[in-house]
């Protein structure tokens, strides 16, 4: 060998020996180099995997701007390892041990197509093409096949994403694909679309929303989206990878339930305190699909269940809800829950709350009509369909709260009497509920321990509610107390969720002496051009903070209201629109659209009151359910966290937690999981488990 090129060699060992050494790969770490076909690939995702541990466990990192990741903390296991980014298509997977330097070769995509296989699943809905302004309002089955229900493309935009996206990833392969069973040897992807909405136990609320968008519109529209995506249609947007920040990103996941089943939501601490349950379990709230309530403990890495009792045998059970035979299943019902496990919440104590169902709907008397419950008196209620359970993990006892209001989102104040305020979901009964946790568990009494109001807004102005105000039937969907004051804010859903003739509402609820008799509710909805709020909190400076189905994520500052808050305008909620501030959503724009809003949605929205991400106190954090990705707000400019893998991630609400407050950013970290009814509609298909997902942020894309 020529002296120059051995020396070339030598060099180049030595400047890679050094690259690696810098990377400082400790015992329980891999790392190295990701290179392509032009050099070093910046911005791509490393997925480390493993089987050998009491459950599936992988990790992700992003490489920085030379190409270069470390991944941290690995438990002794051994991993298989790959590369996926856009702008390419998955590298082949090595096998690794911690410990351990690897570099890796990142494949470029050979086609369009094949990149766009990896974009989130909202690259892929933007496609769908909207009806025109022109088209609205629907003129029903004589006409153009819209329902009258629709008065505006802005109640069809937010049906879609509302009641169609916020259940199942539009975008996912699952969704834009249609199975061949459905189209039983036709060519007519109307039908077949018809078909496919009326199979699985997830059909009961696809029927509800196709009917009232109108089924021959809606099943017409979707056709033509497949089919011209199956014609070879592409997106016509492209992702960006990560940049800055984003590069700084871990995300640890295990899986923890049943392919079969799905999670609403689930609980890792105490909202007031993070420090709440450290190191602890982690809980699901199965919803519909089971009674067995899943159970990480990341210690361990170690999954298992504890079932919520049913103890009434007439309880209704998902697996009586109607279905023709599902594409993934068959004919048999993979739903067979009681309970209907909503939400989950944590106290101070690490007992866990949960909006549940554990008899019929039929409420005891002190409910109705003739009772001498304070709450009953102003506003009785006949049934309620889901009440209130309280697991304690120390005794691994339960008991149960039977709640007259029904439950849906649940949060606590931070009060002398742990007070829980529980929202009701969509309109029923049109009362916001509470219980008053300190005495319920002192005394096991439902009925003292409870109370309820109906929603009035103060519209002859005297700051004093009687029968000359006017009373809303909107029910709070989000819900969350006040940081700053008594108030309880909510947040109602638009017409395409709650399919009543109603805008969304953000809406703050100041109890009174007596609230059932006193309680009065300021309305407010959001600027010309953003729509529809979904999911609620708030930061310690009392500022709102709510995600749109206009594409926006906004926040509500009342302390910038400069007008009159109560008066006859004050029941339509167009007040103070200087309070309002918006944040598009990154992605795409359906065609032919404001392009101040996107595509993109989100189920629900948190805030990280106390840096337990690490981008710093007071972050608002989107879930984007079609960006496959949880967008936060910093400094007024939204950072995109996408999860890559698998593909198809939808998730609903989030938490944070700190294990090890010394440990900076190895000690704490935000917790979510699989959100969509179908997970199997996403990467894995039918082995696809819901999974539980540990987001942290490190101070650069090396540190370990």
């Amino acid at each position: 060998m020529n002296k120059k090129l051995h020396g070339l060699l030598v060099a180049s060992a030595l400047l890679y020996a050094l690259g690696v050494h810098a990377q400082k790969i400790g015992p329980a770490d891999i790392g190295g180099v990701v290179s392509g076909p032009k050099g070093p690939e910046a911005g791509v995702w490393v997925i480390a995997e493993t089987t050998d541990l009491p459950t599936k466990y992988a990790k992700v990192v992003v490489t920085d701007d030379k190409g270069r990741f470390l991944i941290p903390q690995l438990p002794k296991a051994s991993y298989e390892v790959w590369v996926r980014g856009y702008g390419l298509v998955d590298s082949q997977k090595s096998k690794a041990n911690p410990g351990k330097a690897l570099n890796l070769k990142a494949v470029a995509a050979p086609n369009e197509a094949a990149a766009a296989e990896y974009y989130p699943g909202m690259y892929w809905y933007s496609l769908i093409n909207i009806p025109g302004k022109d088209q609205f309002p629907g003129t029903g089955e004589k006409g153009n096949g819209i329902s009258p229900n629709i008065k505006t493309q802005e109640v069809w935009v937010d049906t879609l994403k509302s009641s169609c996206q916020s259940c199942h990833a539009l975008g996912s392969k699952g969704i834009r694909t249609v199975p061949k069973m459905f189209h039983d040897g036709s060519a007519n992807s109307f039908q077949a679309w018809a078909k496919r909405t009326q199979a699985g136990q997830a059909m009961t609320n696809m029927a509800l929303s196709l009917g009232y968008m109108g089924p021959d519109a809606a099943l017409k529209n979707f056709a033509d989206w497949t089919d011209r995506i199956a014609a070879g249609e592409l997106p016509f947007a492209r992702p960006q990878r990560p940049q800055g920040v984003e590069r700084n990103v871990v995300v640890t996941m295990w899986d923890f339930s049943n392919p079969k089943h799905y999670l609403h939501d689930g609980i890792s601490s105490y909202q007031h305190d993070p420090r709440v349950n450290a190191n602890g379990p982690i809980y699901g709230a199965p919803e519909e699909s089971t009674d067995n309530i899943p159970v990480l403990d990341p210690v361990k890495n170690q999954a298992y269940t504890i079932k919520h009792p049913v103890q009434n045998t007439e309880t209704p059970s998902s697996s009586s809800l109607p279905m023709t035979p599902s594409a993934y299943w068959g004919d048999k019902p993979i739903w067979d829950g009681s309970s209907s496990l909503h939400n989950a919440m944590m106290d101070g104590q690490g007992r866990v709350w949960f909006s549940a169902r554990f008899r019929p709907a039929s409420n005891p008397d002190f409910c109705k009509k003739g009772s001498d419950h304070p709450s009953a008196k102003v506003a009785p209620l006949e049934n309620s369909p889901r009440q209130l359970s309280v697991y304690d993990p120390k005794t691994q006892k339960w008991m149960h709260i039977d709640t007259c209001f029904g439950t849906h989102h649940l949060y606590f104040a931070k009060d002398a009497d742990n007070t829980l305020w529980l929202s009701q979901g969509g309109p029923q009964s049109g009362v916001v509920g509470w219980v008053k946790t300190k005495k319920f568990l002192e005394t096991g009494d439902s009925k003292a321990s409870q109370g309820w109001t109906q929603i009035w807004v103060d519209t002859n102005g005297n700051g004093v509610r009687d029968e000359k105000d006017t009373r809303l039937t909107a029910a709070f969907y989000g819900i969350m107390p006040s940081t700053v004051d008594d108030a309880v804010w909510g947040q109602s859903m638009g017409t395409g969720f709650a399919r009543m003739d109603q805008p969304g509402y953000v809406m703050r609820l100041v109890p009174g002496p007596n609230p059932a008799e006193t309680a009065l509710t300021e309305v407010y909805v959001p600027p010309e051009g953003a729509w529809s709020p979904r999911g609620i909190d708030m930061d310690t400076n009392g500022v709102v903070w709510t995600p749109l189905a206009s594409g926006h994520i906004a926040s509500f500052d009342r302390k910038k209201c400069k007008g009159p808050l109560n008066g006859p305008q004050a029941a339509t909620g167009k007040l103070c629109p200087e309070g309002w501030t918006l944040f598009k959503m990154p992605g795409p724009q359906f065609k032919g659209l404001d392009e101040s809003g996107s595509a993109n949605n989100a189920y629900y929205l948190w805030v990280d009151r106390y840096n337990t991400l690490g981008l710093g106190r007071n972050v608002p954090i989107a879930s984007a359910n079609g960006g496959e990705a949880l967008m936060a707000v910093v400094n007024g400019k939204i950072v995109n966290i996408r999860v890559p893998y698998p593909l198809g991630f939808f998730t609903k609400l989030v938490d944070g937690r700190i294990d090890d407050p010394k440990t900076g950013w190895k000690g704490k970290g935000l917790w979510t999981m699989s959100g969509t009814r179908t997970v199997f509609h996403n990467e894995g298909g039918t082995a696809n488990s819901p999974k539980v997902y540990k987001l942290q942020i490190r101070p650069d894309p090396l540190s370990n």
